[in-house]
């Protein structure tokens, strides 16, 4: 049951129980119908033996029996008998082989072989002739049968319903359930496209899943408004602050620029210049993902060779490898092609190998490989650094997340990989990461291959 949708449980258990009701009633009526059947057919037989004793003479010396004796009226066999028991007139059904003694205004219940009988005698005294007995004889048999084959009509009447109520059940369920999918829906398509502006409105409704979607669309132009500040926040603090930076980064240079500056006070100004350098990176990567939340970051899309991009960044970046004594090696399939924006794939790739540089071990090895896979290109740098723990690895695509102390050193902001994952997703891409803690990591991205 776990696995079965709300619509489905809540359909199966309507159906159940709607099963489970109808059997009871059909028992308890079934059960009632037979005993009035029953009730009805002894009330007959009674009432056709009283009556009839108005069908019963005696004439001249003989019985002058009326014509409605003989009558079958209700299933009722009549039958006329002496005090001693004979047999005078009247019918016996066919197949009653038993011979009862009377047994005055008692109903009396016989089986035989074959079926049960009711046997109602009434004595009745006739003037000018004396004691006889009225004998009445019906099939309860017969009476039952025709009750059977109602019960066998509803045993194929009763799964038709079964079925009938659980179609019902689930368009009802369906229908009932459709707002709660419509959320569902809605929600699935804001966290897929993250697409705050995207509403419920469910429309007008009194009952709680409207007031559920109504909630949903309320703490969601909340989230929105909140969002769109901290957007403009993170935005209008980047520009405010690149000024001040560039005039910190200029008066440095100049600063150093003086021959006549000792040795110390050019050691603290260039450690300026570095932390002011780094606050630049920081700025201009909030700009960018600021931007990017925002929708105003274009790419401009071109038909670039990824093979050779690919084998430029990585020359590049042996130079700055080359100071942890760190091997860059490639494994680049040529002639890979796909529309991509130049700019923003080198960013990514720098970023990738820079990362695996600056956790990489001293004296270690990095791989970067670019292939085709599957109508994708598939690019991968592979470090043998410290690694990221199991718990901390869904996070590293998060801004500014640190995994611990030897992860935070200074000079890495926290944003290089957040930047990574936009670059790719924005070009329709998708990126993994693998890695063992103390052995080393593995971030691989895809890109769809342009088609010829």
């Amino acid at each position: 049951m776990k696995r079965l949708s709300l619509k489905l449980k809540v359909t199966l258990l309507y159906s159940f129980f709607m099963t489970l009701l109808t059997c009871a009633a059909l028992a308890i009526l079934f059960s009632l119908s037979n005993q009035e059947i029953l009730a009805s057919t002894q009330n007959t037989l009674k009432k056709q033996v009283q009556e009839s004793m108005e069908d019963i003479e005696w004439k001249d010396g003989s019985f002058d029996v009326d014509s409605d004796f003989y009558n079958l009226d209700g299933g009722v066999y009549l039958s006329l008998y002496t005090e001693s028991g004979n047999l005078l007139y009247g019918r016996i059904p066919y197949g009653f082989d038993l011979n009862p003694e009377f047994s005055d205004s008692q109903l009396q219940t016989l089986t035989d072989s074959s079926q049960r009988w009711y046997v109602f005698d009434l004595a009745h005294r006739i003037s000018g002739y004396g004691l006889v007995y009225i004998r009445g004889i019906s099939s309860v048999t017969d009476a039952e049968s025709s009750f059977r084959i109602t019960i066998h009509f509803a045993m194929i009447v009763l799964p038709l319903l079964v079925v009938l109520t659980a179609v019902i059940g689930y368009l009802f369920t369906r229908r009932t359930l459709g707002p709660v999918r419509r959320i569902t829906e809605t929600v699935q398509e804001i966290q897929t496209k993250q697409d705050l502006s995207r509403r419920i409105e469910l429309g007008n409704g009194n009952d709680e899943i409207y007031q559920l979607a109504d909630t949903f669309d309320q703490l969601l132009d909340r989230l929105e408004d909140a969002f769109r500040r901290e957007q403009q926040f993170t935005s209008d603090v980047s520009h405010e602050l690149r000024t001040p930076i560039t005039v910190i980064l200029a008066q440095c240079d100049a600063a150093l620029a003086d021959e006549t500056l000792n040795g110390e006070h050019r050691q603290q100004i260039e450690l300026i210049e570095k932390k002011a350098r780094n606050m630049a990176q920081i700025i201009s990567q909030l700009l960018l993902l600021s931007r990017a939340d925002q929708g105003r970051q274009k790419l401009q899309m071109e038909s670039l060779n990824l093979s050779e991009l690919t084998e430029m960044v990585c020359e590049e970046q042996s130079i700055l490898a080359e100071e942890k004594q760190i091997t860059i090696s490639t494994q680049i399939e040529p002639e890979l092609y796909a529309s991509a924006d130049e700019t923003f794939y080198i960013r990514m790739l720098v970023n990738l190998i820079s990362n695996a540089i600056y956790y990489g071990r001293e004296g270690g090895h990095i791989f970067v490989s670019c292939f085709r896979q599957n109508g994708f290109i598939a690019g991968s740098v592979e470090d043998d650094g410290i690694g990221i723990s199991k718990e901390d690895l869904p996070h590293i695509w998060e801004r500014f997340y640190r995994a611990d102390t030897s992860r935070s050193a200074s000079g890495h902001s926290g944003l290089g990989l957040s930047m990574v994952k936009w670059i790719v997703e924005a070009h329709g891409g998708t990126i993994t990461a693998e890695s063992t803690l103390g052995k080393g990591t593995a971030l691989t991205f895809l890109l769809p291959e342009e088609k010829n």
